[in-house]
């Protein structure tokens, strides 16, 4: 990518950050000034999401076409998945510490991720455990697409079929209604936008990495 790309943005990102802990937000009863992390948990799961979703894209072209870059794709997008997986366990941990007194609760939604990072987490040993590439690309490609199946029902279904002490109508309500302060909305939607450039930067540089290590390995292997 260009030094316009990256330089667009570190600008993104800066205002982002300035729009986090600096624009004032409207009294939010029970949550008040620590409603800010909304401009940064939300966008890291959504990446999060993402990452799981185009590693499954990649697992599906692999196994059609059997080249080795779909592959390479599916691991690096999976691994920068799961950074923003923790990522986001983090924000939300910093804030369940705020607002519930602890940093771990066992929420459903705490649970929900927890167990996504075991099953990301599997598939990362699955890999590593097994040294020819091509069965490694083939086992981790079919477990890949079978992980981000559970992927919808940790992160969007099963938070809202049990009771949670997660907030919930924050940014829209029951009946599809935008309820978040417009204010807060811009800023929240220039952070996804913003955190979405920053994730296809940072991808695209794993995939590069992950490339010229291959190559090595290859090059080590004649």
């Amino acid at each position: 990518m260009n030094n316009i790309y990256k330089f667009a943005v570190l600008i993104c990102i800066t205002i982002v950050l300035i729009g986090t802990f600096l624009v004032p937000i409207p009294t939010i009863p029970g949550l008040y000034d620590k409603a800010r992390i909304i401009y940064l948990h939300v966008p890291l799961s959504w990446i999060a999401v993402l990452s799981f979703f185009l590693s499954m894209i990649n697992s599906v072209q692999y196994l059609r076409k059997k080249e080795l870059v779909h592959d390479i794709r599916s691991n690096s997008a999976a691994e920068v998945g799961f950074l923003f997986t923790i990522l986001a366990t983090v924000t939300g941990s910093l804030w369940a510490k705020f607002n519930w007194g602890s940093y771990w609760n066992w929420d459903p939604r705490e649970t929900s991720i927890f167990i996504l990072l075991l099953i990301y987490g599997a598939y990362f040993s699955l890999r590593s455990a097994i040294d020819n590439y091509e069965q490694k690309a083939k086992l981790a490609s079919v477990y890949a697409i079978i992980a981000f199946v559970t992927v919808p029902f940790f992160i969007f279904i099963m938070p809202r079929i049990v009771e949670s002490l997660h907030p919930a109508d924050t940014i829209v309500d029951s009946r599809g209604k935008i309820t978040m302060n417009p204010v807060m909305l811009s800023i929240f939607l220039f952070s996804l936008f913003s955190f979405t450039l920053l994730f296809f930067w940072i991808l695209n540089v794993k995939i590069r990495m992950e490339k010229l290590r291959f190559n090595r390995i290859q090059k080590n292997n004649i």
